[in-house]
C-alpha cells in the first residue's frame, strides 16, 4: 500500500493517516486526507480512540445507538462496526435500520409506491368482491351448489329440531344450498363494512412498510427541524448526528428531494451484524487511522 511504502521510506513522522471531509464541499474543497499526520485546523477538542478488532477493514467495537437521546438497545451488548470514506451512507441490520427511519418519518420509496397501490387496487378489489356477492342465489348457482328450482332457498324444508318419524332429537339440518347463501350473504356484509375494509387496508400498508423500509428511503424536507437526533456510542461517548447531517437533499425549493443515508446491511449469520459509518459520519467528525496502534480516534471536524 503507498502508506506502508511511505513508512518503509521514512517519509512519513508517524504511521497513520487522517481524515476531513468539508461539510460544506460545494463552497469549497471536498475534503483533505493527511499521510503521516493530522491537519490540527480540521478538528476540535481531542481524539475519542477505540481500538481495532479486525485489521484490515478497520472494524471496532460501538455501543449502543441512541434516537432522541434514548438507548434503543440495539447494541446494548456491543455491535461491531467499520468507518469507511468509500460508502456515503450508515448501514446497519435491517431491523435497527428500519425503526430508525420510522422514528425520523422516512418512507421508503417501494414503500410510497406500494401505499399507492393498496388504495387504488385494494378498494377497487373490494367493491368487486362485493358486487359478486351481493345475490346469493346466483353465486351459489353458478358455483353449482343450488340447482335452478332448488326450494332450500326459502327455508322451508329445513327439519325441525324433532323429527318423530325417526324417534332422533337433534339441531335443525340446514340444506347445503341453504347454507351457501348464508355463507355469502355473510361476505356480502362483511365486504360492504367500511371498518373492515379499513382493518384490511390498514394490514396492506403496514406490509408496504416493511418492504419498502429495504431500499432508499425519503422523508419530507418540511419536517427536517422536527426530527430527532441519532447517536453512536464510540469508546464510552456519544457522537450525534443532527436531521441536516444524516438527510441528503437534493434540488431546491418544491422539486427538492430527502433523502435518509439509512440504509439496511444484513449479514449472513457467519459474518454477524454490522454496521458501517460511511461519509455521513465522517463528515461530522474527523477521523484518525492509527497504523501504528491499531486504533481508531473521532473528533469534532471543523
Amino acid at each position: 500500500m503507498i502508506r506502508d511504502n511511505m513508512v518503509d521510506q521514512h517519509l512519513v513522522k508517524e504511521n497513520l493517516f487522517s481524515f476531513w471531509l468539508n461539510q460544506q464541499s460545494e463552497e469549497g474543497e471536498g475534503g483533505e486526507i493527511v499521510f503521516g499526520g493530522v491537519d490540527p485546523k480540521h478538528y476540535k477538542g481531542t481524539h475519542t480512540y477505540v481500538p481495532v478488532t479486525q485489521k484490515g477493514y478497520w472494524q471496532f467495537e460501538m455501543g449502543d445507538v441512541l434516537i432522541g437521546g434514548k438507548p434503543t438497545g440495539f447494541c446494548k451488548d456491543g455491535c461491531s462496526a467499520i468507518v469507511d470514506s468509500g460508502t456515503s451512507m450508515i448501514a446497519g441490520p435491517m431491523n435497527a435500520i428500519t425503526e430508525i427511519n420510522l422514528a425520523i418519518g422516512a418512507m421508503g420509496i417501494i414503500n410510497d409506491q406500494c401505499q399507492k397501490a393498496i388504495g387504488n387496487v385494494g378498494n377497487l378489489v373490494f367493491d368487486m368482491f362485493s358486487a359478486m356477492f351481493k345475490e346469493p342465489g346466483k353465486l351459489c348457482s353458478r358455483i353449482t351448489i343450488c340447482v335452478p328450482g332448488d326450494k332450500a332457498t326459502d327455508g322451508s324444508d329445513i327439519r325441525s329440531v324433532v323429527d318423530m318419524s325417526d324417534g332422533l332429537t337433534g339441531p335443525p339440518q340446514v340444506p347445503i344450498c341453504k347454507a351457501c347463501e348464508i355463507v355469502v350473504d355473510f361476505w356480502h356484509k362483511v365486504l360492504t363494512n367500511n371498518l373492515s375494509r379499513g382493518a384490511v387496508l390498514k394490514l396492506g400498508t403496514q406490509l408496504c412498510a416493511v418492504t419498502g423500509l429495504a431500499g432508499e428511503s425519503t422523508v419530507d424536507c418540511a419536517r427536517l427541524p422536527f426530527m430527532p437526533t441519532i447517536s453512536f456510542t464510540i469508546g464510552g461517548k456519544e457522537f450525534e448526528l443532527s436531521p441536516n447531517e444524516y438527510i441528503t437533499k437534493i434540488g431546491e425549493g418544491a422539486s427538492a428531494q430527502c433523502v435518509s443515508t439509512f440504509v439496511p446491511l444484513d449479514n449472513p449469520p457467519d459474518v454477524g451484524p454490522l454496521w458501517i459509518l460511511g461519509d455521513a459520519f465522517m463528515r461530522r467528525y474527523h477521523t484518525i487511522f492509527d497504523h501504528g496502534n491499531l486504533r481508531i480516534g473521532f473528533a469534532e471536524a471543523a
